[in-house]
């Protein structure tokens, strides 16, 4: 983890030439890391970004209350006991006009989950590979702060689409199968097109800034392995103070539902392991996170962001058995020109 926050600490010091026109004057101008979409950019402009996320998982939960391996393995063969996702995210921003900014995210996937059997055993799992690529359009539908004002607010809808290209056939080596179909979590994609919808809110003042975003993937067709992920619905308000003109710090609530899986794989034996139970896949979160902007208004490295984010869920329902989440953490690098 320490190792790419170097990286991207040492790309924010590259000198890169500055560029005329780049309203960007604050390090609160951008929404914590961990929110994607939240800013349009002026016609023209373009913004690269890269982040690498971890998130962390461990235990069993049922509903709000955490079971025990003993319990899943009275009803399972095997019981997950732990799983880690890191994710490379790559982002690029185009604003072909100063009301409509496109944008396209890949994220790479490296997937991990550790699981013990009735009998006694161990054993890991691993997937990675691309997933899903998401393109959407940004549309600005209020400006409070054209014309370069200080403050005000701001508001523009996300439309777009996540595209099918992560694996929905990941594999891997188990005591029961060498080269078996791996459970939901461990697949890359969704294996469907799925609409995109969203709408975002921000509002500057002088000395803080906040922002209300909602989200929503959808999902309406079985893929070639005849089901659909459930849909996913993602509410976040946050609320920023730049405490330097180089470093701003903010504080989010982040609300999360997804729905159960319709259809199911005929690959997948439901009654081995609660991973490949269609009916255990839906759940609701809600996280609270911390981040750190760092913004260069002038010089060489002008235009050049680096920020962090970390959380912890507050509350977690999940339809289990379960693996529930301990933190998640994301640094991020981007770059607007």
């Amino acid at each position: 983890m320490f190792k790419h926050c170097l990286y991207l600490a040492a790309i924010s010091l590259i000198t890169t030439p500055a560029l005329a026109h780049n309203d960007h004057k604050r390090p609160d101008d951008h929404a914590p890391i961990g929110v994607m979409g939240d800013h349009t950019h002026a016609q023209g402009e373009w913004m690269f970004s890269y982040r690498y996320s971890s998130m962390h998982m461990a235990g069993n939960r049922d509903g709000s209350n955490r079971v025990s391996t003993a319990s899943v393995l009275s009803n399972f063969m095997v019981a997950p006991t732990e799983m880690d996702m890191e994710m490379h995210m790559f982002g690029a921003m185009f604003a072909p006009t100063d009301s409509l900014t496109l944008m396209a995210m890949l994220p790479y996937v490296e997937k991990s989950m550790t699981h013990v059997t009735r009998m006694g055993g161990s054993f890991t799992t691993e997937s990675n590979g691309f997933g899903d690529l998401r393109l959407s359009g940004l549309y600005t539908l209020y400006d409070g702060m054209e014309n370069h004002q200080e403050t005000g607010g701001k508001l523009h809808i996300k439309l777009g689409a996540s595209l099918p290209t992560g694996s929905i056939d990941e594999r891997d080596d188990t005591p029961a199968m060498r080269n078996a179909k791996l459970p939901y979590p461990m697949q890359l994609g969704s294996g469907t097109v799925d609409p995109l919808l969203g709408i975002t809110w921000v509002q500057k003042e002088t000395n803080w800034s906040w922002g209300a975003d909602a989200n929503a993937v959808l999902r309406v067709y079985d893929n070639s392995d005849d089901y659909h992920l459930g849909n996913e619905y993602l509410a976040t308000l946050w609320a920023a103070r730049p405490v330097s003109p180089y470093m701003s710090l903010s504080a989010r609530l982040e609300a999360r539902h997804w729905g159960d899986i319709r259809g199911a794989d005929a690959a997948l034996n439901p009654m081995m392991v609660p991973t490949a139970r269609t009916d255990l896949r839906g759940g609701e979160r809600v996280d609270a996170l911390f981040g750190v902007n760092l913004y260069t208004p002038e010089g060489a490295a002008a235009g050049n962001r680096l920020a962090l984010e970390f959380g912890l869920p507050l509350y977690q329902h999940l339809d289990g058995p379960q693996l529930e989440t301990d933190y998640r953490f994301t640094v991020g690098w981007q770059y607007a020109f």
